[in-house]
């Protein structure tokens, strides 16, 4: 843990690029998770924790730590770095974009913290949103169950009838919630729907090399970017590629 911090707080050191050099994030996620008593089921690549439970009790966890004088530093850690994950999302976007979103159209496939709820609370895609919209995005939406209640805390999206309409005319395809319906989508479809065939997958629902033999242009989380073929990046995001108790 020791060294692992220190490659996070000094990136350039020589430690920090042996882990850059060295990291595959899907094989490390395996490789811990095969740890039994560990497992794989929180190991999943993510854009952040969300939901009416994990963040509120984590919040009062600290609050009530701080009252009584014995502040919890990895819970506030915990925390803090999660808020930091769900906006660089958004940079992710925009990097896999060319660096600007200005006056394009981002398609969002899923909306809720997870699949098979409604539920918006604390929902990655609402700091996604943001963030792209700040940097001058128009984004489309569509999430098979959550449009409803996200109609009512979202403003300047516009909502589809389902995925195939969503990236129409989009300029990017970011999945942001795994719903089961996102895991088998025509690729050759969406390719074709879009004006530039970029796929931001933000769970890593799809292997990488059959994405761009699709044509894509692909980015995942904790994998090499397009153009990156030795595998690292500088910008540690093999360290980020665990996403705790999302559930």
């Amino acid at each position: 843990m020791a060294l692992l911090q220190k490659a996070v707080t000094k990136p350039e050191s020589p430690l920090a690029q042996d882990i850059y050099r060295a990291h595959r994030g899907d094989r490390d996620a395996r490789g811990i998770g095969s740890d039994r008593r560990i497992g794989p089921k929180f190991l999943h690549a993510g854009p952040g924790y969300g939901g009416s439970c994990f963040p509120k009790d984590t919040v009062a966890l600290i609050k009530t730590a701080q009252d009584h004088r014995a502040p919890l530093r990895i819970v506030e850690t915990v925390t803090a770095v999660n808020e930091q994950r769900k906006r660089a999302m958004a940079r992710k976007v925009v990097t896999a974009c060319g660096g600007s979103v200005r006056g394009k159209t981002i398609a969002l496939l899923g909306l809720t913290f997870k699949p098979n709820t409604d539920d918006m609370r604390e929902a990655p895609s609402l700091a996604i949103i943001r963030g792209l919209q700040d940097a001058g995005a128009h984004v489309r939406a569509y999430d098979p169950v959550g449009m409803p209640v996200a109609r009512t805390i979202l403003d300047g999206v516009t909502f589809a009838d389902d995925a195939y309409s969503c990236a129409e005319g989009a300029h990017a395809l970011v999945l942001v919630t795994e719903w089961e319906a996102f895991r088998a989508l025509d690729l050759g479809r969406m390719r074709d729907l879009l004006v530039t065939p970029i796929l931001v997958d933000l769970h890593n629902v799809y292997r990488a090399d059959e994405v761009r033999r699709q044509g894509f242009s692909y980015t995942g989380v904790g994998r090499p970017a397009d153009g990156e073929p030795g595998g690292h990046d500088r910008r540690l995001a093999g360290l980020e590629v665990v996403s705790y108790a999302k559930r």
